[in-house]
């Protein structure tokens, strides 16, 4: 636990949390400083930010299938939503990189989702997921990383986090997290403190997308501690697209057409944040 206060601290000095026209590069690339203007004059497209690399990340896969409708798998309908996602991407902003941490069926541990986004340097990180409830349940769910305000987002924090249960040696990778513990994720939870304003930025443009051009019935933006997100230097979002245990909507995000459009809301938000964090609105 001092090694993640510890970690609290120095990115905290090193990262100050960001208003609405500062970059959102991580400390690796910071933002170049505004040069004399009467020496070094340089041309404001070059000083300019730019998002240049997101990493799309798809919940669950291999032994670990997730959630479960009548016949969908969480690990399944998470993996063509991000695909689909990351045609979009490359197909309209080739000046961005896309990576992702899977496009197969396969068990990738949740840190290495995150160090998959540290490692190449991304200015962003978006994971999808489904959603199970009781009956009744139904909605998308946009989250970022924060301290959960109630026992209900405890409990999702709490199931997404449960798969680490199936990796080797997991207390020693995750500086003795405890998934079942309410003390291990209220104090993880602050980690992600120098990149929440941004993170919310997006999951707000997502939420609006979900309510509005994809017309899905919302939840709202919600925070909690995730450890996908916990280990993610950048701003980062993790969107649980429905619940795949109403029929309705698992009929729904088990189509081609479900996954087309929750893909399309997501990619909508991601255009309007990277042009509004870039000022490019309108060029």
């Amino acid at each position: 636990m001092r090694i993640i206060a510890l970690t609290c601290i120095l990115l905290s000095a090193q990262c100050p949390v960001l208003n609405a026209q500062d970059s959102l590069a991580s400390p690796r690339h910071p933002q170049p400083l505004a040069p004399d203007s009467a020496t070094a004059p340089c041309p404001a497209d070059e000083a300019r930010y730019r998002l240049r690399t997101v990493v799309l990340d798809a919940g669950h896969g291999g032994k670990d299938i997730g959630c479960n409708g009548e016949d969908a798998h969480e690990a399944d309908v998470a993996l063509a939503i991000i695909k689909d996602l990351g045609h979009q991407i490359e197909e309209n902003m080739p000046n961005v990189r896309v990576i992702y941490t899977r496009k197969t069926n396969v068990f990738i541990e949740l840190d290495e989702r995150a160090a998959i986004a540290n490692r190449n340097h991304a200015d962003l990180f978006i994971s999808v997921h489904c959603n199970a409830g009781p009956k009744g349940s139904r909605g998308t769910e946009v989250w970022t990383m924060g301290l959960h305000k109630t026992t209900a987002n405890l409990g999702v924090a709490q199931r997404e986090n449960s798969v680490i249960l199936q990796e080797k040696n997991y207390t020693q990778r995750y500086d003795g997290f405890d998934p079942r513990s309410p003390q291990s994720h209220i104090l993880f939870s602050l980690f992600q403190s120098a990149y929440i304003t941004n993170s919310l930025r997006l999951a707000q443009r997502i939420d609006r997308q979900f309510r509005t051009s994809v017309g899905r019935s919302s939840r709202g933006v919600k925070q909690a501690g995730f450890l996908v997100l916990w280990k993610s230097t950048m701003p980062s979002v993790l969107v649980e697209a429905g619940f795949l245990t109403d029929r309705s909507e698992e009929n729904y995000l088990d189509t081609q057409a479900g996954q087309q459009a929750i893909a399309g809301g997501i990619y909508r938000a991601f255009r309007e944040y990277k042009r509004d964090l870039e000022g490019t609105r309108g060029e």
